[in-house]
């Protein structure tokens, strides 16, 4: 018996990765955001993604204001 639980969790794996660079790069692939099958991951990873980039934007404004020369 063939185990195909593997492959799929890959392809969700990287819908994810897909997704998470494009949220931090603040891109949005609609088709892949749309596959029946990895589409939901896609969008998780973008969410992760954009939230990362708000993250280290916001922190960076922080130390600025803050005088912090980092």
């Amino acid at each position: 018996m063939k185990c195909e639980i593997v492959p799929m969790f890959d392809d969700s794996l990287q819908a994810y990765t897909a997704g998470h660079a494009d949220g931090a790069a603040r891109h949005h692939d609609q088709q892949q955001a749309d596959h029946p099958e990895t589409g939901a991951d896609y969008r998780v990873g973008v969410t992760d993604g954009s939230l990362a980039a708000f993250q280290s934007e916001l922190v960076a404004e922080v130390r600025r204001v803050l005088g912090d020369p980092h």
